[in-house]
């Protein structure tokens, strides 16, 4: 048998790669399928799996090309890719390049997955006012997985390490196929009737959306939201997010980190406890010392070295203390005695037999008043009223006619004021002072204001 015939891994590696290398028809594949497993690395780099109902194939866009990308790639797209195919030779495997990528729509598990999730955020399963509380030192804690996946050995190894006192109880159940979802949502339930645990984790390891699908079931959901326990949710890696992270009380990236949330570290709890020791030691040790000062200062006191001495002045004290509370009651006397005295004399004021004198005093002196105002209307309008009556005595016909003159009527008994009221021959009565004078006019002189005289 000659050695030289036998290749090295390494050597059959680079020699296929080579192969998919030289090969024009994997230089520029177009190709479409449903993103799976996706990844977005800390460096930029995506890496992902492309699937159809049959076959996957793995693929990495480097930060270079998926720059320039419109939309954010997500499980269950349907998507549209140009790249090329190579061999990545630490591990063996073909995988696809990518260079370009478009959206093809979305994939039937990524639409069933929005909708539900829309459906439960919907009806509040997601509100954080639904959230209940971690208790800090879980005595029993409920672990519902697969018995045989890594999840599980990395869940109980986290609790022994960080808090051996907890009792652990892995419940099995499926986490993965047609029946997973059933199982996992009647565990939940049959663990809560135990009433026995402080805290459940129900979670698998990292996978594929089909596979993590058992998770996005709504009776898982509906299940995790009626549990009375606290639930952590603990689903594949950091990336992978299903609708039981959004149901449960806590979202844990790994089933690693579900542990470290469920339980404390027993060495911080150490840590915290021998501080809060010193802290207390301290505190005590303080207080001691600040009684022992006090003590000292009391014993040196005067109070301690003269007890005698201390007493006679405090009988002094008490004696001048006795002498200020009487003055001061005396004082507080006196200006009581002398507000009640104000106040007697204000009330007596407002008597009302008081009030009644001086009103009738007031009474009388108004009388007075009023009385001496008439008496001057009086005489005020008696002068004023006798100049009125002589001036009208002075206007009156009849003290005119006293003084030798008459007025002349026509036979009408109208009042004969010129000439032109009469006509010669007519009669006339003339009214002087003392009667009347029947009388016929004989004829008539017009006066003109020269003192003309003209005769009809």
């Amino acid at each position: 048998m000659v050695k030289n015939r036998y290749l090295t891994v390494s050597a059959l590696t680079k020699y296929i790669k080579r192969k998919f290398e030289t090969d024009p028809h994997l230089k520029q594949v177009w190709l479409k399928g449903e993103i799976s497993n996706f990844k977005h690395h800390s460096r930029g780099h995506m890496y992902l799996t492309i699937k159809d109902d049959k076959s996957r194939v793995n693929a990495v866009m480097f930060a270079g090309n998926n720059r320039s990308l419109q939309f954010k790639p997500e499980n269950g797209m349907n998507v549209l890719i140009r790249g090329e195919i190579g061999v990545y030779e630490p591990v063996g495997q073909y995988q696809l390049y990518i260079q370009q990528m478009e959206p093809d729509g979305l994939g039937a598990l990524y639409l069933a997955y929005e909708e539900l999730k829309k459906k439960l955020s919907t009806e509040g399963l997601f509100d954080e006012s639904r959230k209940k509380p971690l208790p800090p030192f879980p005595r029993s804690i409920a672990v519902i997985t697969s018995p045989t996946g890594a999840a599980v050995r990395d869940i109980l190894t986290t609790l022994e390490r960080r808090f051996p006192m907890t009792k652990v109880t892995v419940f099995p159940v499926l986490v993965q196929g047609n029946n997973a979802a059933p199982s996992i949502a009647r565990m939940i339930r049959y663990v809560n009737e135990l009433n026995g645990y402080d805290v459940m984790i129900a979670g698998r390891g990292g996978g594929s959306i089909e596979e993590l699908w058992a998770f996005n079931e709504e009776q898982v959901a509906r299940a995790i939201s009626e549990s009375v326990i606290p639930v952590i949710s603990a689903v594949g890696h950091e990336t992978d997010f299903t609708i039981s992270d959004f149901v449960a009380d806590y979202r844990a990236p790994t089933p690693t980190g579900a542990a470290e949330i469920a339980v404390p570290s027993q060495i911080e709890v150490a840590n915290t406890v021998q501080t809060l020791t010193k802290r207390l030691q301290r505190a005590v040790d303080l207080e001691l010392q600040q009684g022992k000062d006090q003590l000292n200062r009391f014993r040196k006191s005067y109070a301690f070295r003269y007890p005698e001495q201390m007493l006679r002045q405090k009988e002094q004290e008490l004696d001048r203390l006795v002498e200020q509370f009487q003055k001061a009651n005396q004082n507080i006397a006196n200006i009581k005695r002398e507000r009640f005295r104000n106040l007697y004399n204000r009330l007596k004021q407002q008597h009302p037999e008081t009030m009644k004198g001086r009103a009738q005093g007031e009474l009388q002196l108004a009388t007075k008043r009023l009385q001496r105002s008439m008496l001057q209307q009086a005489k005020s309008k008696s002068h004023a009223y006798q100049q009125v009556l002589n001036k009208l005595t002075l206007l009156n016909p009849l003290e005119i006619m006293k003084r030798g003159f008459a007025v002349p009527f026509n036979e009408q008994g109208s009042v004969i004021k010129s000439i032109k009221d009469i006509q010669p021959g007519d009669p006339m009565q003339v009214r002087v002072n003392d009667g009347v004078l029947d009388c016929q006019v004989w004829g008539i002189e017009e006066e003109d204001f020269h003192g003309g005289k003209q005769t009809d």
